[in-house]
C-alpha cells in the first residue's frame, strides 16, 4: 500500500506526518525506525501520526527514530495545526489535539494570503519538581526536573559551546533518578534574558530542537530567577517565545511551522 506524507519541521525539529484516517498504520514503532533513518528511509527525528479523537477535534502519536512512543512534542504539535488548515482538514484557526499528556489548544497565526506561519501551543500546567542532585561523573552536580507532560532535566551552563551534549546526553537520559528515562536540556542564559539551549531527546539523541525543551528550560529558568517569565529560547533549528502565564499558570509556545515536502512510501 502506498502512504502518503508530509515532511514537515518545526524549528528544525523534522519528523514525518501522516494522516492515519486515510492511511492507517498497524505497527507504527518499526515504521518509524525504518522511515527516520537518513541514508536508507526519509530522514526524520521520528513518525507523526494524525488521527481521529472522541474528545479533541484531532488526536497525535508520536514515535522517536529509535520507535519509542513520545507522551508530547510542542514542535510537532505546531506542524500538525500547520498541517490541518492548510490540507482542508480543518477552518478552525482554533484547533483542539489529543496526546498522550492531555489535551492541547493550538491557535493558529496565518498570514496575508491565508498559510499558517506560526502556531501558539498551550502547553497547559508545568510541574516543576525543583533542583535534582545527579551525583559523581556527569560533570554537573545538579539540574532542574520539570514536566511539561513528559520528563525534562535541564541543566544551566556558563558557555553551552563547551557543553559534552554527546558525552552527557545518553548518560544523563539513562540517569537513575528517571527510571523512564529523560529530555536532557542545556542552557545558557544570555545578557540580554534570552535562553541559549541545546537539547538531548529521549529516543532521538540530538535534535535541532525541542518544544516542550524550550518549555521546561524557560519555566526552568523563571523558577530559579535567571530569568523572567517571558523569554525566548535560541535552539540550533530556530527560536520559540515561551511565556510561563501569571494569570492562568500555563505554559503558551509560539514558533514557525514549515512544509518541506509530500511524498510516497510503500508500506
Amino acid at each position: 500500500m502506498n502512504i502518503r506524507f508530509t515532511k514537515m519541521h518545526g524549528a528544525g525539529n523534522d519528523y514525518i506526518y501522516v494522516n492515519t484516517i486515510q492511511y492507517p498504520i498497524e505497527n507504527p514503532e518499526e515504521v518509524a525506525v525504518e522511515w527516520s533513518r537518513y541514508h536508507t528511509g526519509i530522514g526524520s527525528d521520528g513518525l507523526v501520526l494524525i488521527g481521529a479523537s472522541k474528545t479533541a477535534d484531532f488526536s497525535m502519536r508520536i514515535f522517536n527514530a529509535d520507535g519509542s512512543e513520545a507522551m508530547m512534542c510542542g514542535n510537532a504539535s505546531r506542524c500538525i495545526g500547520k498541517y490541518l488548515y492548510e490540507e482542508g482538514l480543518t477552518a478552525k484557526t482554533e484547533v483542539t489535539l489529543e496526546t498522550l499528556s492531555g489535551i492541547k489548544i493550538l491557535r493558529l497565526h496565518l498570514s496575508k494570503d491565508n498559510r499558517v506561519d506560526a502556531v501558539t501551543v498551550d502547553m497547559g500546567l508545568p510541574e516543576v519538581m525543583g533542583k535534582v542532585q545527579l551525583g559523581d561523573g556527569y560533570g554537573f552536580a545538579e539540574g532542574i526536573s520539570v514536566s511539561m507532560g513528559n520528563p525534562h532535566l535541564v541543566i544551566f551552563v556558563d558557555d553551552i559551546s563547551g557543553a559534552d551534549i554527546n558525552g552527557l546526553g545518553p548518560a544523563l537520559e539513562n540517569h537513575p533518578l528517571f527510571p523512564n528515562r529523560v529530555n536532557v536540556e542545556f542552557a545558557q542564559i544570555l545578557s540580554n534574558g534570552n535562553i541559549r539551549m541545546r537539547v538531548w531527546e529521549r529516543g532521538s539523541g540530538i535534535t535541532m530542537a525541542c518544544g516542550t525543551g524550550a518549555c521546561a528550560t524557560a519555566v526552568a529558568a523563571a523558577y530559579t530567577g535567571k530569568c523572567g517569565r517571558e523569554s525566548s529560547v535560541i535552539m540550533d533549528g530556530g527560536t520559540l517565545k515561551i511565556k510561563w502565564d501569571e494569570t492562568d499558570g500555563h505554559v503558551y509556545m509560539t514558533g514557525p511551522a514549515v512544509k518541506v515536502f509530500d511524498g510516497e512510501m510503500v508500506l
